[in-house]
């Protein structure tokens, strides 16, 4: 078996961070380097994300600081008033756009097909053919430290699927059967938070009855 690409495996939080500056840079280049701010809004993004999180700024700030001794990210040497932080994986891999863009997505979405990574990564990078997605997934995987592996194909399924190599060797078990557990885990978030919503919400409500009760029982006695 080849060397990992990393020292450790990364974490879930480390992986999004990650992914997130990296589609930052090629999709809105305007928009990077990044603030903590813009890139904790970006980790929690609902689209073009999986699973769906909800990281606070410490949580993300976090993730920086130990990406750095890995030498995936680091602080930019931009001027402002608020930090930027930006990726390394040009320098530490030597990547080119299109397998930056296709990484990229891998570490926003989990493994993924040729045919999805192909509609998914063309809005970083043009992806022409899927036989350009196949030559830039079979580079991934043919470095001497590979970034990505190549999933056995899930039975109903005509593709394989592949996975990045940054947060380890995924077990078949963690594809198959616990996607649907962290997916039902972020549903019952999903509807807690909706729940809480139409609480107060309610309380609005109520309090602004009682306000105008108030206001009028205030007037008798002007």
């Amino acid at each position: 078996m080849s060397r990992p690409p990393v020292s450790r495996p990364l974490s879930l939080v480390e992986i999004r961070v990650l992914g997130c500056l990296v589609e930052k840079e090629l999709a809105t280049p305007e928009y990077y380097p990044m603030t903590l701010n813009a890139l904790v809004n970006a980790c929690n993004q609902k689209s073009n994300r999986a699973p769906v999180v909800s990281f606070d700024e410490e949580t993300v700030a976090g993730a920086l600081e130990s990406l750095r001794p890995l030498g995936l990210a680091t602080q930019s040497a931009e001027g402002g008033r608020a930090a930027k932080f930006c990726h390394n994986l040009y320098g530490k891999f030597r990547l080119d756009n299109a397998e930056m863009a296709v990484l990229s997505e891998l570490l926003l979405r989990g493994p993924q097909t040729g045919g999805e990574l192909r509609q998914r990564a063309s809005r970083m990078h043009p992806l022409d053919s899927l036989d350009q997605v196949d030559a830039v997934l079979d580079e991934l995987m043919e470095r001497e430290d590979p970034l990505v592996i190549k999933l056995p194909r899930q039975s109903g399924r005509k593709e394989h699927r592949h996975a990045q190599l940054l947060s380890g060797e995924p077990e078949i078990e963690d594809c198959e059967l616990k996607a649907p557990a962290a997916v039902l885990q972020i549903r019952a978030e999903n509807q807690r938070v909706e729940e809480l919503e139409k609480e107060i919400n309610t309380l609005k409500g109520e309090f602004t009855e009682l306000k105008l009760v108030f206001e009028e029982f205030r007037k008798q006695f002007e």
